[in-house]
């Protein structure tokens, strides 16, 4: 089992922020380091266009995996993405993991005035632009024809190497999400999903592979987790507290009573004990790495946690 970080980027990240804890992450050993791909979920704050901090990335660091967790086929065009993809593969010596999904956050479609079809047409979008951006890095010109988006002899130069960037696909829809994954991602994300949800889905992703001719162990398995965590109470109530902010809790809501809340909803909640029992019970369905989300860009209390405590007990799981 691997253990990564994930940074919700448009939580008041600043290029400061990203640029340190992309040195935090690189020097704790962290294999990976996600960000999401958003204008803003709830208050408006400090946002860091995604691709821009990606090619920050590509520079900063020489080791970690990165990309988006997961970019929006809503909010560029899947010649733009694929593009900067390939650029980001060079840049990067081959790191960039290009992150894609359906989208689902109609706020900021509003906001920004960005057209937000139904949940049919955007995932008819997704399937059609994962083909755009392979045709796009195939050798030679790409022609493609379909309903949403159209190729005539594009030749996207320079293109990335062969078998990158990995595609993957974020989210855990059993009917349209598994089955793109089935069809076409070298690695599934899922996001926050408990483990005994998480077993049936995997049973549901089988079933897909099986459909298409493809054989499931082909696909990496991966989860970003909003857990709770901390090496002591005092570092497990700031993260408690942290989140309230983010998510709201009721007045007077002490920081127990609503970690209690979180383990009710299948989150990861607790010290080191906690921590190591759910990725054993995770990698025993499959899975090969958990993103935990780095939610304090001012303390490093979680990630150094996660590296001296975590990673080494987890390392032969």
């Amino acid at each position: 089992m691997r253990i990564g970080l994930m940074v919700e980027g448009q939580n008041g990240l600043t290029w400061e922020r990203w640029i340190h804890i992309l040195k935090l992450a690189e020097r704790l050993g962290f294999p990976t380091v996600m960000r999401s791909d958003h204008y803003f979920i709830g208050p408006q704050q400090d946002s860091l266009e995604a691709y821009l901090s990606f090619a920050v990335a590509a520079r900063e660091t020489s080791r970690i995996r990165f990309g988006p967790l997961v970019s929006p086929v809503t909010f560029r065009s899947p010649v733009d993405v694929g593009r900067m993809a390939a650029q980001l593969d060079h840049l990067s010596g081959g790191r960039f993991v290009m992150g894609l999904g359906a989208g689902w956050n109609e706020a900021e479609h509003l906001a920004y005035g960005i057209p937000f079809p139904s949940v049919k047409e955007r995932f008819d979008r997704l399937d059609e632009a994962i083909q755009v951006i392979k045709a796009l890095w195939a050798p030679g010109p790409a022609t493609f024809s379909g309903k949403h988006y159209r190729l005539n002899g594009a030749d996207c130069i320079p293109k990335p190497a062969s078998g990158r960037p990995p595609i993957l696909i974020g989210g855990s829809g059993e009917k349209r999400t598994l089955r793109l994954v089935a069809k076409y991602a070298d690695e599934w994300n899922a996001v926050n999903v408990p483990p005994e949800a998480y077993g049936a889905k995997v049973k549901v992703l089988e079933g897909h592979c099986a459909a298409v001719g493809r054989d499931p162990a082909t696909i990496a398995r991966s989860m970003m987790t909003f857990a709770v965590i901390g090496p002591d109470p005092a570092a497990l109530d700031r993260a408690t507290e942290r989140m309230m902010g983010m998510w709201g809790a009721p007045a007077g809501t002490a920081p127990a009573d609503y970690r209690e809340t979180l383990k009710r909803r299948g989150m990861i909640v607790g010290g080191k004990a906690e921590v190591v029992d759910a990725c054993a019970r995770y990698a025993a369905l499959g899975m090969q790495e958990i993103q935990f989300q780095h939610f304090n860009f001012d303390d490093d209390a979680v990630p150094e946690f996660l590296a001296a405590e975590v990673v080494p007990a987890v390392a032969n799981l």
